[in-house]
């Protein structure tokens, strides 16, 4: 098994690291299915979204080439606004992953925040993950992003109290 990582987005936005944060990685179940409806059909959550260990079962819009994936949290600090969690089941993995694990930050800039997120993809047997098997994962990265951020920018109430 192998490990290879690639930044799958670096991003600065205007929106305060706590909306985003809240928007992208605790709340997302509820979120995401609204605003990129096309691309998720819904997010089952099995436990508390802000701990260790709580799963989202992400279910993908008919049409899309997977059907589902699981990640679980394995790391979370929302003073920090930091998460680090694994897809560790769907059949976005195939053949050649066993999981990936992504590091997700929200750094407070000038700006509002800079966005970053680095996933380590461990692969079965000799696999070699490339750039080119990256390149639609980090499209589909920044557009949910992007999405997102528009949707707060419009909705500045949206995530603003927490």
């Amino acid at each position: 098994m192998g490990v290879f990582t690639y930044t799958m987005a670096e991003i600065d936005s205007p929106v305060a690291p706590a909306r985003l944060f809240q928007a992208l990685s605790v709340d997302s179940h509820n979120l995401l299915p609204k605003v990129v409806p096309d691309f998720i059909q819904s997010i089952e959550v099995q436990g508390d979204p802000t701990t260790v260990g709580c799963v989202k079962q992400i279910n993908l819009s008919e049409g899309r080439p997977y059907k589902y994936l699981k990640n679980r949290v394995d790391e979370i600090d929302a003073s920090k606004f930091y998460i680090k969690h694994t897809t560790f089941e769907g059949d976005v993995l195939g053949d050649t992953l066993e999981s990936a694990v992504y590091e997700t930050t929200y750094e407070p800039s000038g700006y509002g925040t800079r966005y970053k997120m680095i996933a380590h993809y461990h692969t079965k047997g000799d696999r070699v993950e490339t750039e080119e098997d990256v390149a639609v994962g980090k499209i589909a990265v920044k557009m949910m992003f992007k999405v997102v951020e528009e949707y707060l920018v419009a909705n500045p109430n949206a995530y603003a109290s927490t």
